[in-house]
């Protein structure tokens, strides 16, 4: 069976009517807008049925008062077809409000999602509900703020002086 980016997007749409919001398709590039809680059933086909068996990538967008929703999850996927015509990338995005910054983990369908979302996790504050260890993975645990986040104040150290000295005074326990 020969994929291309026009039947991959229709057959998700088939199958995923209510599941699906929008195709938008430019420059050889399609995206699909997904309802949240379908994201994960959406992956599964695409891995399973269509053969996307690579992430590349999943990463977050912060629209502060651009637009409503607050943030997106996007989704990077490639299928690499038995011949060159056949390999094909798509872009999914998922809409996070900020009053449920939660979506649905796709490391169960690709376990290379892993660290991804732990970063989007950790840079965004967008919990993975069912990811196996979500945890921070570029900032101390106990860091309470979201570098990447538009209304993060990079002149504002107060969360990283506490954090630091909470670390100097265990080590300082530590050491007697």
């Amino acid at each position: 069976m020969i994929l291309d980016l026009q039947s991959v997007s229709d057959s998700v749409d088939a199958n995923f009517p209510d599941t699906i919001l929008d195709i938008k398709s430019f420059r050889n590039e399609t995206t699909l807008l997904i309802k949240k809680e379908g994201i994960r059933e959406v992956c599964r086909y695409l891995k399973n049925d269509l053969d996307f068996k690579f992430i590349v990538d999943v990463t977050a967008v912060d629209y502060l008062g651009m637009k409503t929703p607050r943030f997106e999850v996007i989704y990077y996927l490639h299928r690499f077809g038995s011949e060159f015509s056949e390999n094909v990338r798509i872009r999914l995005k998922v809409e996070v409000p900020e009053v449920d910054l939660r979506v649905l983990s796709v490391t169960p369908v690709w376990t290379g999602a892993n660290w991804l979302e732990r970063e989007v996790y950790d840079l965004f504050g967008i919990e993975f509900i069912g990811h196996p260890d979500l945890r921070r993975i570029l900032m101390p645990e106990e860091y309470d703020a979201h570098p990447l986040r538009k209304d993060f104040d990079v002149r504002d150290r107060e969360a990283s002086k506490r954090c630091f000295e909470r670390e100097l005074k265990e080590g300082e326990d530590g050491a007697s």
